[in-house]
C-alpha cells in the first residue's frame, strides 16, 4: 500500500452509484479511484492487475455477486481489505460478507464525508463499526448462544482454547476492540501508542487466524471475556 495515497476498486452494477462514488473519492487528494467493476467476477479479475488497497463491494449483483468476490478476494496472495455496500445496515448479506472477510460495511445513503473517511479507515486498518453497531453485529452472529447448554459450553471451551495463544496485554487489547474501539481510542484507553495497538491488533487476528475485527469481537464473546 502506497504511503501517501490509497488506491479504491469500486464494484456495483448501477453505473450511477459507480459514477457517484469515484465522483466522491476523486475529491480526496489521498485516495484514487484505479477502475470500476459491474460485478463479482471482473472485481476479482481486476483486483489481481489493479491491486488497490480498499475494495467498495456491493452485495447484490445479478450476475456474480459480492458475497463470492469478497472470499475470493479475501484469500487472494494479496488481499485488499473490502467493505460492502449496502442499503441495509444488518441484512443477512451484511452478516454473510463480514464472516468471508470483509472489514466493514458502508451505507449507500451515507454522506460523502463519512464515505470518505470509511476508506481511509479501511486502508490503515481501523475500526470500521461504531459500538453501537459493533454490539448490533455481535447479536446477530451469537443468536444461537440460546441453544442447548451442552453446545454452549462446547463453544465457550473451544473460544477459550484459542485464547490462550494470547498475551494478557492482547486479551485486554481483544476486550477493549469487542467494545467497537477505534485503534486511537484503544489506545488512549489502554495508555498506548496507535501503532503498538494497531501491532497488537494484527498479532490478535493473526494467532486466531481471523480476517476482521468483528470476527475477533464474537470470539470474545463466545469466550465470555464480553457480554
Amino acid at each position: 500500500m502506497s504511503e501517501t495515497t490509497t488506491r479504491v476498486l469500486i464494484v456495483d452494477d448501477e453505473w450511477m452509484v459507480r459514477s457517484m462514488l469515484s465522483t466522491i473519492m476523486a475529491s480526496a487528494p489521498d485516495i484514487e479511484v484505479v477502475g470500476e467493476a459491474a460485478d463479482g467476477n471482473t472485481a476479482v479479475s481486476m483486483a489481481a492487475t489493479l491491486e488497490p488497497d480498499v475494495v467498495l463491494m456491493d452485495i447484490r449483483m445479478p450476475r456474480s455477486d459480492g458475497l463470492t468476490a469478497t472470499e475470493r478476494l479475501t484469500r487472494s496472495p494479496r488481499p485488499p481489505r473490502v467493505v460492502v455496500l449496502t442499503t441495509f445496515d444488518l441484512d443477512e448479506y451484511v452478516q454473510t460478507a463480514l464472516r468471508h472477510g470483509a472489514v466493514g460495511f458502508l451505507l449507500k445513503d451515507a454522506t460523502a464525508d463519512d464515505m470518505i473517511a470509511a476508506v481511509r479507515s479501511a486502508a490503515r486498518g481501523d475500526a470500521m463499526l461504531s459500538p453501537k453497531i459493533t454490539r448490533r453485529l455481535i447479536r446477530r452472529f451469537t443468536e444461537d448462544d440460546d441453544g442447548p447448554s451442552a453446545e454452549r459450553q462446547r463453544r465457550r471451551s473451544a473460544a477459550r482454547s484459542s485464547l490462550q495463544a494470547l498475551t494478557e496485554k492482547e486479551r485486554e487489547v481483544l476486550i477493549a476492540l469487542s467494545g467497537g474501539l477505534s485503534n486511537t481510542d484503544i489506545a488512549a484507553a489502554l495508555h498506548m501508542s496507535e501503532a503498538t495497538a494497531k501491532t497488537h491488533i494484527s498479532r490478535i487476528l493473526s494467532k486466531l487466524s481471523l480476517t476482521n475485527r468483528v470476527q475477533a469481537a464474537i470470539l470474545a464473546h463466545h469466550a465470555g471475556l464480553v457480554d
